[in-house]
C-alpha cells in the first residue's frame, strides 16, 4: 500500500464561523471521517494554543486544521511537526515578497518573519473508539491583524508587503503541506525531513534559554537530532528536549 499523500486525497471544508477547527476536525473524526480533510474557519470562538493558551481568531487571518487517521505508527509521529513546519514555511514564504525578511522555523514548529512569530501550530491527537487514532493539525497564520502577545515578539504578513488573502493562502498551504506530507512519507521520510528544517531553522549555533514546565535551561542551540528532540549544548554536554517553549538570547 503507498502511503504517499497527493493533492488529490484531501478533502476541503470551509466554514465561517467554528469553536475551533483542531475541535471540529476531531468531532468529525469521532463520527467516522476517513480523514484528509481540510477544514478553515474565517473565525474561531475558541482558538487555542499550546498548553492551553487561547488564540486570538479575528476575520482576515488564516485559521485550518487538518485532519489524518492513523497518519504512521506511533513510534514515527515524532518527526511530524518537522514535516508540518517545512510545509507551512514553504507556503509562507511563496506568498511574500523576495526582499522580505527571512522567513524561519523556530524549534519545533513556529514560523517567524524577522525574528517574530506570525504562525503558530497545534498538533493533537486522540485514540477512537473505533481503534483508529486522530491526528489533527491546527494552523493559525497572522496575515491581516496579530495579537497583542507579551510572550513573544509577533508580526503580520501584510507587515511585510504581502497582500495575500486567507483563501490564497490556504491554496498555497494546501499545495505545500500535501508535499510535504508526501516526503514524510509516514515516518519514513525522516532524513529528507530534518535536513530541510535544518535549512530553513532559526537560530542554531545561538544561545538559547529554553522554559520547560517546571524550570528554565540555557545554552547553546546544537540543531536537532533525526527524530526532531532540540539538542541543547550545556558547556559541552548535549541534552536533549523533546518539548518547550525556545527564546533567543541577545
Amino acid at each position: 500500500m503507498n502511503s504517499r499523500k497527493s493533492l488529490a486525497d484531501f478533502r476541503h471544508d470551509a466554514l465561517s464561523v467554528t469553536a475551533s477547527t483542531n475541535s471540529e476536525c476531531l468531532e468529525r473524526a469521532r463520527a467516522g471521517d476517513a480523514g484528509n480533510l481540510w477544514v478553515t474557519a474565517d473565525r474561531q470562538t475558541g482558538g487555542r494554543g499550546r498548553r492551553g493558551r487561547p488564540w486570538v481568531s479575528e476575520r482576515g487571518n488564516l485559521y485550518a486544521s487538518l485532519l489524518l487517521i492513523d497518519p504512521a505508527p506511533m513510534d514515527r509521529l515524532g518527526s511530524l511537526p518537522l514535516a508540518v513546519a517545512i510545509g507551512v514555511h514553504q507556503a509562507v514564504r511563496g506568498v511574500l515578497p523576495l526582499a522580505a525578511e527571512p522567513v524561519e522555523v523556530k524549534w519545533p514548529n513556529d514560523i517567524l518573519i524577522g525574528r517574530k512569530k506570525t504562525c503558530g501550530i497545534l498538533i493533537e491527537g486522540e485514540a477512537l473508539a473505533d481503534g483508529r487514532y486522530a491526528l489533527v493539525i491546527g494552523i493559525g497564520i497572522n496575515i491581516a491583524v496579530k495579537p497583542e502577545n507579551p510572550l513573544y515578539p509577533v508580526t503580520y504578513l501584510h507587515e511585510h508587503g504581502s497582500t495575500v488573502s486567507p483563501e490564497e493562502l490556504f491554496a498555497h498551504l494546501y499545495a505545500s503541506m500535501a508535499e510535504a506530507l508526501a516526503v514524510w512519507n509516514s515516518g519514513k521520510g525522516v532524513r529528507e525531513v530534518t535536513a530541510r528544517w535544518r535549512e530553513v531553522a532559526c537560530g542554531i549555533g545561538e544561545k538559547i534559554t529554553v522554559n520547560l514546565p517546571d524550570r528554565s535551561i540555557s545554552g547553546h542551540f546544537a540543531g536537532i537530532d533525526d527524530n526532531g528532540l532540540l539538542m541543547l549544548d550545556i558547556g559541552g554536554k548535549i541534552l536533549p528536549i523533546a518539548a518547550g517553549d525556545v527564546f533567543f538570547r541577545s
